[in-house]
């Protein structure tokens, strides 16, 4: 802190985090309004495309919504990188750099938004240095606003969250998807790790549709952990962030760090459930984000 004039100034650092303070400030008016969007939209017959596989879909209101928050950031943040589900469906790469980048997810459960079954969330993650700072996942139907900012804690629409803390696995519930893959051996695989974890046993599985959802669920402490595999930086970035702001971890599958491009990860309210869920999983093969082997 520097003297000058009888007053006092921060210096670069603490300008630095008021900075992203404001860009989430700015992420969380860009959900409320995208989500305004998917809500209308919800109402109107929806025109649906397919992209890898006929049960991952796409819908002209997903491109609507992206190319808005984009815009709307761009606006304001002109020197910005951007990694946005439809912008890489579309050709665009999803490098992450050292470059302050928004990586976005539209509409985060579209088979639910084409359903209207009522789990569909806004995520909006945002890294420096390839580390993500903040999180906002905006589950509009509900309309919960869930944040997370980096040592700054978690909340959903402005209550404090903390996980379960539990870490008996046998007494946990666990969220998890079926995914969009329709290759019969990857649902082979899929079908059994979740045979496995019930034959611990465990209370429960879960699924809601929405990969941001359900890590916020962890968050919240109403399930105890979420794994998945096959999904994609901008399913987990926001999240991941809310999940470890409210005392939980995220790892990868294999019990390994957390990799952002992994394409996979398990959000648990201990080091215990996450590491005991990796031992029973048996690992999908899957392209990266940023394309790099394994």
């Amino acid at each position: 802190m520097v003297m000058a004039n009888g007053r006092c100034y921060r210096g670069a650092a603490v300008k630095m985090a008021d900075q992203w303070q404001e860009c989430m400030e700015f992420a969380v008016q860009v959900a409320r309004k995208a989500g305004a969007v998917i809500c209308a939209a919800l109402k109107e017959e929806v025109s649906i495309m397919v992209k890898s596989s006929p049960a991952d879909l796409v819908t002209a209101t997903d491109q609507k919504v992206e190319e808005m928050i984009i815009s709307s950031i761009k606006e304001k943040y002109p020197t910005h990188s951007f990694i946005g589900e439809e912008s890489v469906a579309a050709g665009q790469g999803s490098t992450l750099t050292d470059n302050a980048t928004w990586i976005i997810d539209p509409i985060d459960g579209t088979t639910n938004f084409v359903h209207r079954f009522p789990f569909v969330a806004v995520s909006i993650g945002f890294a420096v240095n390839k580390q993500v700072e903040f999180g906002v996942v905006y589950s509009c139907v509900e309309d919960k606003m869930y944040t997370g900012r980096k040592g700054k804690g978690a909340y959903c629409n402005g209550q404090k969250l903390q996980v379960s803390g539990q870490k008996d696995i046998t007494k946990s519930m666990i969220v998890t998807e079926l995914g969009s893959n329709r290759d019969p051996e990857v649902i082979k695989i899929v079908l059994s790790n979740m045979e496995r974890l019930l034959c611990i046993p465990i209370h429960g599985i879960r699924a809601v549709g929405t990969a941001a959802v359900n890590m916020c669920l962890v968050a919240t402490g109403g399930a105890d952990a979420y794994y998945e595999m096959g999904i994609h930086c901008w399913d987990m970035a926001a999240a991941a962030v809310i999940v470890t702001e409210a005392g939980g971890v995220v790892l990868d599958t294999n019990g390994g760090a957390f990799d952002l491009m992994s394409r996979r990860v398990i959000a648990a309210s201990s080091t215990e459930i996450g590491e005991r869920i990796a031992k029973e999983l048996q690992l999908i093969q899957l392209v990266r984000d940023d394309g790099r082997k394994e």
